[in-house]
């Protein structure tokens, strides 16, 4: 909780209705506290800090300058939209951030009226925020729309499509590309700002749209003064690309001088049709610990504010992440095969392709936020005979379904795609989960799927998939698995071959990738026979059909949706072979699980060991079981 002592300005804000009628002055000081407080908050909790950091001044002078929630504010990913929750009444529940219950890391519309669109993923902003000018404009209601983009998630293509339709469509947007990568943008000085609110105020618009209406008549002098303007302002400010796209571009500003910033948007609020203000910010500002390692500082576990240090968790490390084994192993094939190409969308770090980015520079490619282009290029690569292996979020996997059909599958090219955070992944809640990749991969033609059950067995399956010809998705979960050693060698696995593991009677459970071990621990207590099923496609319908003879019910494992997952394809092969087995599907509901710890979320869903136990209990104790497997049982 605020001890309003300690932040006398932020303790009587609770919706942005209370900063409207402040003096700069007291913004400024407003900022500082809101900084301090968000450091504070986040070192409690955790979450994304360097981002949140970085628009603590655009955020005050936003919702001051703007009536949201009735002027719309769209925020692009929602990294950097912890000030906004703050000053929009949710300061005081600042510490449930994340938490089973409590905030979300995004923007939620069922959280707060004043996030006015549901976020996670990036690029999406403008596309949104179009949408609302298109429709006020439609009803004849006088509102703004306006999208903060960041220059990171402007290398998308829908961002681009969203620009291309918006100046087109000449609707009252405004759009704020909050560039803090230094590299690109150079120190922001007096002329740049002075220029930004040239171009911003009223008298030098009014100028433009009046020398228009006069020089339309004289076409030949209308096109010079048109060219004119933009060789003037090119020579200063990077406008012509925006320009192109009807936008008017304003910029760039430094995104923390708040009065500067207050100025200009004032400015802009007047200005009708499709804007663009570039807006030069710095990540982890105001902290010195993320501002020297922004990355470091971008997502954060609980920390103490006075050092940037994080705490100990307290558990022990054990063994390598699923993303360390396969970051270990394309180094290795890297090295025995010159062929093998790296390829990322903007997650080097989370997909575990550092050490091969400093080891093979030349066969590493970072695309940027473009899931769709990544798929495509390694589409392309492998038409050359090179292999190409795509690093990616099961969840942003989604983003490049066509090109994964169109691209990939019809053209049975080999690509191999290292599906990572696939089901359950925790804080970052649902916008995060992978929890359908089973169901959309395995209607694919010519499309493989495995799942590893421990960190020995991911390795081998990666080797497997990148020897196979044709696509093969090998999907894993985020952080450690039951701690097997690591073998060095590499041995391709039988192809399509399911693996029995532990052998029962009565009931076989059929346990696809991170379900496998707590099958084994149930099993071990029920006596029933367990079957790492390794490969969703192929299905190893021999071994189906072998356990479903040998046991009266089955019961299928996964962490997936059951709606169309790996326990679809067994009852669809039951049916096909007309085996009449009971058959009990457990995974993921269809439904969108909410935000909180990894082993929470599995418990909600019983998926944890206790809950799998309670459902097959509950199954094999109906009346519909025969006697004799029921007395095993009791």
């Amino acid at each position: 909780m605020l001890n309003s002592n300690d932040y006398p300005l932020l303790g009587k804000v609770h919706q942005p209705e209370d900063i409207k009628n402040l003096s700069t002055e007291e913004l400024v000081e407003l900022a500082a506290e809101l900084r301090t407080y968000l450091i504070n908050s986040v070192a409690q909790t955790g979450g994304h800090l360097g981002a949140s950091l970085g628009t603590v001044e655009l955020t005050v002078a936003l919702h001051h300058v703007f009536n949201t929630p009735h002027d719309r504010l769209v925020w692009d990913v929602g990294h950097q939209t912890y000030p906004h929750k703050i000053l929009t009444g949710r300061r005081d529940r600042m510490h449930t951030m994340r938490k089973h219950g409590g905030l979300a890391g995004f923007p939620k519309r069922s959280e707060s009226e004043y996030d006015t669109f549901g976020v996670g993923h990036s690029s999406t902003s403008i596309s949104a925020a179009l949408g609302m000018a298109l429709a006020a404009k439609l009803k004849g209601e006088e509102r703004k729309a306006i999208a903060v983009i960041g220059d990171g998630a402007l290398t998308a293509g829908m961002a681009f499509e969203a620009l291309n339709n918006a100046g087109d469509q000449k609707a009252d947007l405004l759009v704020i590309l909050n560039d803090n990568d230094m590299s690109i943008s150079p120190n922001v000085g007096a002329l740049n700002k002075y220029l930004t609110r040239i171009l911003s105020s009223r008298t030098y618009s009014g100028a433009r749209e009046g020398g228009k209406k006069l020089l339309k008549h004289i076409p030949p002098v209308m096109e010079f003064a048109k060219r004119t303007e933009e060789h003037m302002k090119g020579m200063v400010v990077p406008a012509t690309m925006f320009e192109e796209l009807g936008f008017q571009y304003f910029g760039p500003v430094d995104g923390h001088d708040l009065p500067n910033l207050i100025k200009v948007l004032s400015n802009l609020h007047a200005i009708p049709g499709p804007l663009l203000l570039h807006a030069v910010t710095q990540k982890g500002k105001g902290y010195k610990f993320a501002e020297e390692d922004a990355l470091a500082l971008h997502a954060v576990t609980p920390f103490d504010p006075a050092t940037g240090k994080k705490f100990s968790s307290g558990k022990k490390s054990g063994g390598p992440t699923y993303t360390e084994v396969f970051g270990n192993w394309i180094c290795d094939m890297a090295a025995a095969d010159d062929t093998v190409v790296g390829i990322t969308p903007a997650m080097r770090e989370g997909s575990g392709l550092v050490e091969f980015e400093q080891q093979y520079p030349d066969r590493y490619f970072d695309v940027g936020i473009a899931e769709q282009h990544s798929v495509t290029l390694a589409a392309g690569l492998a038409c050359e005979d090179m292999k190409p292996v795509v690093a990616i979020y099961s969840t942003f996997m989604q983003r490049a379904y066509d090109q994964i059909v169109h691209d990939v599958a019809v053209q049975n090219l080999n690509v191999l795609f290292a599906v990572d955070r696939a089901g359950l992944v925790g804080p970052d809640g649902p916008t995060h989960a992978g929890s359908y990749d089973f169901a959309f991969l395995r209607c694919l033609p010519n499309m493989a799927v495995m799942a590893p059950a421990d960190e020995n067995e991911c390795r081998q399956m990666l080797y497997t998939g990148l020897q196979h010809e044709g696509p093969v998705a090998v999907r894993y979960p985020r952080g450690t698995g039951p701690g097997v050693t690591v073998e060095a060698e590499m041995t391709a696995l039988p192809w399509g071959k399911a693996d029995v593991v532990a052998t029962g009677s009565g009931v076989a459970l059929l346990a696809f990738g991170s379900m496998v071990e707590p099958a084994k621990n149930i099993a071990k207590k029920i006596g029933a026979t367990v079957v790492n099923m390794r490969f969703v496609v192929p299905l190893d319908e021999a071994m189906i059909k072998d356990i479903a003879n040998n046991h009266e019910s089955l019961v299928t494992i996964e962490e997936n949706t059951i709606a169309g997952g790996a326990g679809s394809a067994i009852n669809e092969t039951l049916h096909r072979l007309d085996l009449g087995n009971r058959v009990l599907n457990i995974g993921l509901p269809n439904c969108y699980d909410e935000h909180g710890e990894r082993d929470e979320l599995l418990q909600q869903c019983q998926l944890d060991e206790t809950g799998i136990q309670q459902q097959i209990d509950g199954f094999l104790s109906s009346s519909r079981f025969s006697a004799a497997v029921g007395e095993k049982l009791a």
